[in-house]
């Protein structure tokens, strides 16, 4: 894998230390924003696939015509065995793309939250979880688990908080890549999301020590590491789910 081909869906919600990792790693980050008239390309031109998060629902298509032509270049990818990660929207059109249900959750789910590994998430191959992890998250859907995945993690208000499929696709309904700058960002452009239910914290409780950070970034990192050399061993036949 030399380049990733990055979807980012609004202006405000960037790569982030996902780009800070390739970048780390020697891989080009070539971004990809449909909102602003950014055509995608075909899977074959893909080395490796990352889809942001967004405010809008997997279902938008008529608010958003362009989210067609995003689930048709997910779906191509995953054909062309290509590595897809997913984060919060990206895991819900990942989902949706491996023919899983995208619907309302019960629960909003916006601010620092715990999420605990299965035992899949504990002992995975490449997509190694810690019992415990506290991450952010800002969601109002969930998705059911594709058929043939692996799910690694959940949380109190969400079951499935992370999959792997095949390999190479790696879903996250949170978000570990983002800084300060990025969670000042959401509040301000999401605020009037933000409901009274029992998982979404005020924007004074979002902002937390930086040993939260950099715990979130470690976890990013392993799983990150995990997804290139899954995406390296592309011709091992034997590549575990």
């Amino acid at each position: 894998m030399k380049t990733l081909h990055c979807v980012q869906h609004v202006p405000f919600e960037h790569p982030a230390r996902i780009a800070g990792w390739a970048e780390a790693s020697g891989l080009r980050v070539h971004m990809l924003r449909p909102y602003a008239g950014d055509v995608f390309p075909d899977a074959g031109e893909i080395d490796g696939l990352v889809v942001m998060g967004g405010p809008m629902s997997v279902h938008d298509e008529h608010r958003f015509p362009w989210l067609a032509g995003e689930k048709r270049l997910i779906e191509a990818a995953l054909a062309a065995g290509r590595p897809v990660l997913g984060v919060c929207l990206g895991a819900q059109l990942l989902a949706a793309a491996l023919g899983a249900r995208v619907y309302r959750n019960r629960f909003q789910e916006i601010g620092w939250h715990r999420i605990e590994a299965t035992g899949a998430g504990r002992d995975h191959e490449r997509y190694t979880f810690p019992a415990e992890a506290l991450v952010y998250h800002w969601h109002g859907e969930t998705f059911d688990l594709p058929a043939g995945a692996v799910h690694l993690a959940r949380s109190a208000a969400c079951e499935n908080q992370a999959f792997a499929w095949g390999g190479r696709a790696l879903g996250l309904q949170f978000h570990l890549e983002l800084t300060p700058a990025e969670i000042e960002a959401l509040v301000e452009n999401c605020r009037h999301e933000l409901g009274s239910g029992p998982y979404v914290q005020s924007p004074q409780a979002m902002r937390v020590e930086d040993k939260h950070y950099q715990s979130a970034h470690g976890l990013l990192e392993t799983l990150l590491n995990g997804w290139k050399e899954a995406a390296d061993a592309v011709s091992r036949p034997d590549d575990a789910r």
